[in-house]
């Protein structure tokens, strides 16, 4: 069976113990940042308080509380407490404390708690051996994990588990948690309010980071040092971006670089770049991202945005990093500042679903390829018009198939270019009407 982790306590008292463990609560009153979560009478609440659990899930950021909550959890229940982390333990580890669980059910009544650090780190079929023990009501199982469950948790588990959203911590958060910290580290230095400000804003909303930043600070300075903002930033000059580049942030941030350049905000759109380049994001993801967006909401309003976001791929491919960046930053603040229409978008998908529900239409015979003698005879390409052939390189002739009405899918914006295709349709449209009215008379 894994290990049980250590608890934090007054007997922990060695400078070996890294401060993020020394500092951290040990009761809910002195756990910062989830008021909400752990408000009186809410689930998670009432769960610790009855000591009355069900299996549940805390999913939240880095350093928001999950593992300080699995140890207060710990502390206060008359169940078996079992942690372990997935990063660590053997799948057959998990199946030998299983089966003690259900055991210890069977002789004596009592319910084992496993708190797993890290669930998502288990596979899916890994994560079907809890499945018989939850179900059997032999282990209550409680999940950790920085990753959205839905995507991570096999649907059969996450269906028998609620889950509990753990938020990012403010900076206000992480200043009390500092300085309730700072008395801990104990080498008589001074810690001003821009250097404990600085320290919560290069956090990112993660408390462990904070702690762990502070403690690198401290142990650079000489006893009796003033600790200020410029101490600190020489001392975390190294990159502290939140981005974990194929988890949920990932596509948040590349979701709000898109919706910033839809929504015709450079400024915006320059700061998500700006985010995921610096955290370290492939530059030719958003690349080909920005292939994408010239086309679905740019289009024809600007037929130009797609040759500069080609350009701009090949430009990165080129390049690299970190040349590449302006080329990215004009791309973006092309797309942003042009005129946008999704109307191909809309034609496209219009045009799907009828592809798809009349897929079994047959090619009209008159523009049918005839490249064989026994084609022709069968009516392949009869009574074709060839468009060069006539005034204005202009004859209409049904191209739709013959058991479907003739649709309009495409329909042109008032926005940039879009508006010159409009005048050319109606162009089109007009020169049709004209050979219909004259057909008639020929009649």
């Amino acid at each position: 069976m894994p290990r049980q982790l250590p608890m934090t306590g007054e007997e922990d008292t060695t400078r070996d113990i890294p401060l993020a463990e020394r500092a951290r609560p040990r009761e809910l009153a002195d756990l910062f940042g989830q008021d909400k979560l752990l408000q009186p009478e809410s689930m998670l609440r009432r769960m610790i308080d009855q000591d009355s659990y069900s299996s549940c899930i805390f999913w939240g950021p880095p350093g928001t509380g999950k593992t300080t909550l699995a140890r207060i959890i710990e502390r206060k229940t008359r169940h078996a407490f079992v942690p372990f982390s997935a990063v660590l333990v053997k799948i057959t580890e998990v199946k030998e404390l299983m089966e003690k669980a259900r055991r210890l059910l069977l002789a004596e009544g009592r319910r084992t708690i496993v708190f797993i650090d890290e669930i998502h780190r288990f596979n899916k079929s890994q994560q079907d051996a809890f499945l018989p023990y939850v179900e059997s009501g032999a282990i209550i199982l409680i999940g950790a994990t920085t990753e959205n469950p839905s995507f991570e948790v096999i649907p059969a588990l996450l269906s028998r588990c609620h889950v509990f959203v753990l938020e990012p911590l403010s900076d206000n958060e992480i200043k009390s948690i500092l300085a309730r910290a700072f008395s801990l580290v104990g080498r008589d230095l001074h810690l001003d309010d821009a250097a404990l400000a600085l320290l919560a804003a290069k956090a990112g909303g993660d408390g462990r980071r904070a702690l762990n930043n502070l403690e690198m600070v401290c142990r650079n300075a000489d006893r009796g040092d003033r600790i200020d903002a410029e101490t600190v930033e020489k001392a975390l000059s190294h990159r502290s971006l939140f981005y974990d580049k194929g988890g949920e942030e990932h596509y948040n941030l590349i979701s709000a670089l898109h919706k910033s350049i839809r929504g015709s905000d450079p400024q915006a759109a320059l700061y998500w770049l700006a985010r995921m380049l610096e955290a370290g994001e492939d530059p030719m993801y958003i690349a080909r991202r920005m292939v994408r967006l010239a086309t679905e909401d740019v289009g024809l309003a600007d037929p130009q945005a797609l040759v500069q976001a080609i350009a701009v791929k090949d430009t990165v491919h080129f390049l690299g990093m970190p040349e590449a960046s302006t080329a990215l930053t004009q791309l973006v603040v092309y797309l942003a500042t042009a005129p946008k229409s999704n109307a191909t978008e809309v034609a496209y998908n219009l045009a799907k679903a009828d592809a798809v529900a009349t897929g079994g239409l047959r090619v009209p015979l008159h523009i049918r390829n005839a490249p064989t003698a026994l084609m022709q005879d069968l009516g392949y390409g009869r009574g074709y018009r060839y468009s060069h052939d006539f005034a204005n390189r202009y004859s209409y002739q049904r191209c739709f198939p013959e058991q479907m009405e003739e649709k309009t899918y495409y329909r042109p914006s008032t926005f940039g270019f879009e508006k010159e295709i409009k005048k050319r349709l109606d162009w089109w449209a007009g020169l049709r009407q004209q050979q219909e009215e004259q057909e008639k008379k020929d009649r």
